[in-house]
């Protein structure tokens, strides 16, 4: 058994496209070794390393989230489950809170449908509390982060 894959079939493998790959390369999520002709080679555990990321995303964390939960994790072997578990409790939060998020839609989805008001003022699913319009008028988020930036 070969211990590397060429790009092409760590894209066949994980199911991303070579340019993902190569994004997440530049990114530094991932690792490629060159051979003498200078074609990317991954180790295998790449593969795990790849899952990882996509696990990730569908929890709903961004690559830099991802980064970031890797950064404890060996990068020559697969975590054993002592190291996977401070990641794995971290993520239970993360999903607890898209449950309850979700949740809430569920229980408000048959209120909003029926109603159609489409109202920003009024909406408990798009706009609860309407914690915005009282701050008053205007782009308020868009206002804050300008003058953060300024």
């Amino acid at each position: 058994m070969n211990a590397h894959l060429s790009i092409g079939e760590l894209a066949a493998r994980s199911g991303l496209a070579p340019s993902a790959l190569r994004y997440y390369e530049e990114l530094g999520l991932i690792h490629a070794d060159r051979t003498a002709g200078g074609r990317r080679v991954f180790a295998r555990q790449t593969l795990r390393r790849v899952a990882f990321i996509r696990a990730a995303q569908a929890v709903g964390l961004s690559l830099e989230e991802a980064r970031a939960a890797m950064a404890g994790l060996p990068v020559d072997r697969s975590p054993t489950s002592a190291e996977w578990r401070p990641v794995a409790t971290s993520w239970q939060a993360r999903i607890d809170e898209q449950i309850a998020d979700l949740q809430r839609l569920r229980d408000h989805l048959t209120g909003c449908i029926g109603c159609g008001c489409l109202s920003l003022g009024k909406c408990a699913l798009y706009n609860p509390h309407d914690v915005q319009g009282a701050q008053g008028p205007g782009a308020r988020k868009l206002l804050a982060r300008h003058a953060r930036s300024v």
